[in-house]
């Protein structure tokens, strides 16, 4: 039940996001949503292979290498998600952030630390 939540904290995440960078474009809310979910499979399974994967570069760049990967992941859900566009790195890079941000902030104020 948690992990729909997150999904759908995703979709809010990136509703927000686009609100705040300019090169992320939604024409509607379902749009978000399906990205929002697409996304959260994506950072789930794909995620950690990439990670291990560019763990030295992640090494040699102190950990920043990590804000490229979730862009990535963000690009890959744009160009899969039909209604969810980025125009470019920058705005990926930044609405990766964004997201980030976002969905941490709600996923502790909604679901809390289970502890």
């Amino acid at each position: 039940m948690k992990f729909i939540v997150r999904l759908l904290l995703n979709g809010l995440a990136i509703i927000v996001a686009s609100w705040i960078v300019p090169g992320l474009h939604l024409t509607t809310p379902s749009a978000a949503i399906a990205a929002g979910i697409f996304l959260g499979l994506v950072n789930a399974l794909l995620r950690p292979l990439l990670v291990l994967l560019t763990l030295p570069l992640t090494f040699l760049s102190l950990g920043l290498f990590i804000f490229v990967i979730n862009a990535a992941c963000l690009g890959l859900a744009a160009s899969v998600v039909p209604g969810f566009d980025i125009d470019g790195f920058v705005p990926a890079l930044l609405g990766a952030l964004i997201v980030s941000i976002v969905s941490w902030i709600l996923s502790g104020l909604l679901i809390g630390d289970s502890k």
